[in-house]
């Protein structure tokens, strides 16, 4: 049987790699097979510029008007809670997974949030804590007012410092024990900025890890610094309560959690289990198409003129939902939603992923577009991300590479005739080269982090697949999904669930592309 031509140039550099084996240690593999255009986007997420999207192939504004920001030294608004005492999670823990219940006020004109929180943390670190450590990353932006933390009616002593909250406990969290904290805090929501989908603009808030949420810890409490490149927190897989109200009627809200949000007294209610984040997005403007895959109810929210594109990407989803399912594993969660947003990229979270605007006014009608191929990508966040944990800033091609393979894998199954497409365009195009098991803190351009994470990553894992072969590969994205599901997973944990799923020696693959011994 004869080999594509890009199964043959893998192979010779697979030959290449362990001829070096018995000398120096291997150089990554340089994959150039164009020239990388220079004015090609640096974002996080890897796309060409609209002028490099091929042409269709294979079928498959109202300004609402704002109340002003006070000035910063401006005491927030109070706003009115129906639920004015401190609540509590409405049932006992299923499970010792941290949960969160939260009663949040949005005041959509105003551009503030208030928001009532309680936390039920297990110690499950095996060890005494005499502190919390919880991440707060709207503190880093301006505008987060923690009012009080209290445990059982008593307040605590905290240290707040950038995205830092420390909690210090009244007597030690023995390991096995629990304990349930207690918070108000509001925020003035800032102006969003298009590299990050957190803040308001003219059409839509979006509230993304605007909680204060309870770090992991494994030989200290893990909370990175942030870096100019990808995402730097870490989180432990934890239940919400999530109870929303707005101070207008009008504001459809596009949120994580259930099928169909629960009516809650004045309150609306979303429940979200074994989830990292709890995201939410608000608008005057969003519409909504929906449809099922599977279990799953999936939602399209798009801008007023954008109906074909929000059509699209909703069908997209589903066959991504039906395929992802097929191959990894079932979909953690009840429902998607796929929400456009004035960003310059995608970007995941737990049931809720944005697209960027400038995606949708790209699409052409074709599946040979960023609109599909970075929505699919987002959406496979949701097993390697959402349901697979992994550190995001030391370890990121654990999700990254797997979510582009995952790009891969739907035009493989979905849209045959243009897998040679994708791989070219969205892979080839930048000539990828680096060492797969990079940080987010090592390169100095988004370009040459992503070519190594995501793009070198999802050449490895071409590789592997070859080597081990489409059943054992699948088996084992399976396995690994399972076995690591609602927990955290590390590059020796990958190589580990793979090599008991094949008998092929894979040594000299993660030789080329790892700088590290797996």
């Amino acid at each position: 049987m004869k080999l594509s031509l890009r199964l043959a140039f893998l192979l010779f550099l697979w030959i290449l790699s362990a001829c070096n084996l018995r000398g120096a240690p291997a150089a990554p593999p340089t994959l150039v097979m164009v020239t990388v255009d220079p004015n090609a986007s640096p974002t996080s997420t890897p796309f060409q510029p609209a002028s490099g999207i091929l042409a269709p192939a294979e079928a498959a504004t109202l300004i609402p008007s704002f109340t002003p920001l006070p000035p910063t030294n401006t005491p927030l608004p109070t706003l009115a809670y129906t639920a004015t005492a401190l609540p509590s999670p409405t049932s006992a823990p299923s499970s010792a997974r941290t949960q969160y219940t939260l009663y949040a006020l949005l005041d959509y004109a105003g551009h503030q949030l208030g928001a009532d929180e309680t936390i039920r943390y297990t110690n499950q670190t095996g060890i005494t804590l005499g502190e919390l450590v919880l991440a707060v990353e709207p503190n880093l932006r301006g505008g987060f007012v923690l009012e009080n933390i209290m445990l059982d009616g008593t307040a605590l002593t905290y240290d707040l410092s950038g995205q830092r909250l420390t909690v210090y406990l009244p007597q030690g969290l023995a390991p096995g024990a629990q304990v349930t904290l207690t918070m108000r805090f509001r925020i003035d929501i800032p102006a969003k900025i298009k590299e990050h989908p957190y803040g308001y603009d003219i059409d839509q808030i979006n509230l993304t890890d605007w909680h204060p949420f309870i770090v992991p810890y494994r030989d200290g409490w893990i909370l990175h610094e942030p870096g100019a490149l990808g995402e730097h927190l870490v989180y432990e897989a934890a239940d919400f309560e999530v109870n929303l109200k707005t101070t207008t009627s009008d504001v459809v809200l596009a949120a994580s959690g259930l099928a169909d949000p629960e009516p809650n007294g004045e309150w609306t209610r979303y429940r979200l289990s074994g989830a990292r984040t709890f995201a939410i997005s608000a608008s005057d403007q969003l519409l909504v198409y929906d449809a099922t895959a599977g279990a799953a109810q999936i939602r399209s929210y798009y801008f007023p003129g954008y109906e074909t594109q929000g059509a699209a990407i909703l069908n997209a989803a589903v066959r991504a939902v039906g395929i992802y399912e097929a191959k990894f594993g079932a979909y953690p969660y009840a429902s998607l939603s796929v929400v456009q947003a004035d960003l310059n990229d995608g970007q995941e979270y737990d049931g809720l992923v944005f697209l960027a605007t400038k995606f949708y006014n790209q699409y052409e009608g074709s599946a040979r577009s960023n609109l599909v191929a970075i929505g699919v990508h987002e959406i496979a966040h949701q097993w390697w991300f959402g349901l697979v944990g992994s550190d995001q800033a030391m370890e990121p091609w654990l999700d990254e590479s797997l979510a582009v393979y995952s790009e891969a894998i739907f035009y493989k199954y979905i849209y045959p005739n243009s897998l040679d497409w994708w791989w070219n365009f969205r892979v080839n195009y930048f000539g990828p080269s680096g060492y797969v098991d990079t940080t987010i803190y090592e390169h100095p351009t988004f370009r040459s982090y992503v070519n190594a994470a995501y793009l070198n990553g999802a050449n490895f894992l071409e590789a592997l697949n070859y080597r081990m072969g489409d059943d054992a590969f699948y088996a084992f994205l399976q396995d690994y999904a399972s076995r690591y599901g609602g927990s955290r997973a590390t590059t020796y944990d990958f190589f580990a669930v793979a090599r008991q799923h094949t008998t092929a020696d894979i040594s000299d693959l993660i030789a080329a592309y790892f700088r590290g011994s797996y």
